[in-house]
């Protein structure tokens, strides 16, 4: 559910039509609706509420501050994993309890950064890791608080770019060294074992693989206990699937009803990291159309938006559902919807049917709130588009348009050319 909804053939974004806004800031843009976010994150409080989990909204997903500056206004933590996502977290006064730093690659500055924030805790993803972590808490005098990042070695049905959990991928530590690890912890001076974590993946729309996965992980706590190594967190990460095209994902309250079991029978604080489930759906691409060409094999729809703006169809192959910003739907033709950049990988979506829109007329890419600005560049020396929230009746840029000054900020001409 949003709330982006077409009142008189006319797309709104909760109250104001998304033509008005594009009028006033040109295209394209990405959109996100204030309420949309802040009802997703509740949708999850809610359904947890049993366990009153530590919801930490991974930022990696949209790193917008107004974005995030509303999650933590509504209670949210924030998963980060870079030490500019822990400046932006710290910038928006999220409280360092509530954040929690995964990331298969700290770098020493990194850890040190987070050591001084007073963060929950590291999610630490191998045995070379911790002991870095260990070295540098003893140089800043601090006990680092550690959660082991577990591989439960579990095939999450997704596309294998963001399948997490099998010990082919690079994340986590498998169970028996994690085990090996947790019995020598008394040995690292400067670093106390609190949590166990996992994440197995992103866009996941069953519960089987987390109740698998976390099955695995109460089995485990329980062979801990009985060696008495105590745990305190229990952190199950995200990955819960919206819909992009025809999926059929679990609601909040479904997931919680599978899985609340096995999260009470563990009888930890229980942390979570939803990222997609509360952005996905809460912004959209819009553009705009420039040009019609039709080569006699294809149709194409040519718009001022590409690949480097919105990267998920060209990357992953991902469905974003496209829809005109006005006027009726009908009728439609098939045609490729693609952009101006320089690669035949350039597209928003392919064989889709829509009306014969003329240039200057609006198309919004949907569900594109997570994972869309953030992966966007500069690629063709194309200036990143502006990110725009909508909260009721109002509107607000809360991120420029890049300017040409932006786009070579840092770059210089030496001397010798």
């Amino acid at each position: 559910m949003h709330d982006f909804h077409f009142q008189n053939n006319e797309l709104y974004c909760e109250r104001l039509p998304v033509s008005d806004i594009a009028r006033a800031t040109g295209t394209p843009f990405y959109l996100y609706s204030y309420k949309t976010l802040t009802d997703h994150f509740q949708k999850i409080q809610n359904a947890f509420a049993a366990v009153a989990p530590v919801i930490c909204f991974a930022m990696k997903a949209n790193g917008n501050l107004a974005v995030l500056k509303a999650l933590v206004n509504a209670g949210a933590g924030l998963d980060i994993v870079s030490g500019g996502e822990l400046q932006k977290a710290l910038k928006v006064q999220a409280d360092p309890r509530k954040i929690v730093f995964a990331s298969v690659g700290k770098t020493d500055e990194e850890i040190r950064a987070a050591l001084r924030a007073g963060i929950l805790f590291f999610n630490v993803e191998s045995a070379a890791e911790l002991d870095r972590i260990n070295h540098i808490a003893k140089g800043e005098n601090m006990s680092a608080p550690i959660a082991i990042r577990i591989n439960p070695d579990v095939e999450a049905t997704t596309h294998e770019f963001i399948t997490t959990g099998t010990l082919k991928n690079k994340f986590g530590i498998d169970l028996t060294s994690a085990r090996e690890l947790l019995r020598k912890s008394g040995t690292l001076s400067h670093t106390r074992i609190i949590g166990l974590h996992i994440h197995i993946g992103s866009q996941i729309v069953t519960s089987e693989p987390f109740i698998k996965a976390i099955t695995r992980m109460t089995n485990f706590i329980e062979e801990l206990r009985a060696e008495n190594i105590p745990i305190e967190y229990l952190d199950i990460g995200g990955g819960l699937g919206i819909i992009y095209k025809d999926e059929k994902p679990q609601t909040a309250q479904e997931f919680a009803e599978a899985v609340l079991p096995c999260l009470k029978k563990t009888g930890l604080k229980i942390v979570m990291e939803p990222g997609r489930f509360i952005a996905g759906n809460a912004g959209i691409f819009v553009t705009k159309v420039l040009y019609f060409k039709d080569n006699g094999y294809k149709k194409f729809l040519i718009v001022d938006g590409g690949m480097n703006d919105l990267i998920r169809p060209s990357f992953y192959g991902a469905y974003h559902e496209i829809v005109p910003v006005q006027g009726s739907q009908e009728p439609t033709v098939q045609l490729d919807v693609v952009g101006p950049i320089c690669e035949s990988g350039d597209f928003l979506g392919k064989a889709r049917q829509l009306p014969m829109l003329a240039p200057g007329e609006l198309l919004a890419v949907m569900s594109a709130g997570a994972y869309g600005f953030v992966m966007s560049s500069n690629y063709n020396a194309r200036c990143r588009v502006p990110e725009i929230m909508v909260k009721g009746d109002q509107f607000a840029v809360v991120k420029e348009r890049e300017t040409f000054e932006d786009l070579i900020r840092g770059e210089t001409i030496p001397e010798f050319l």
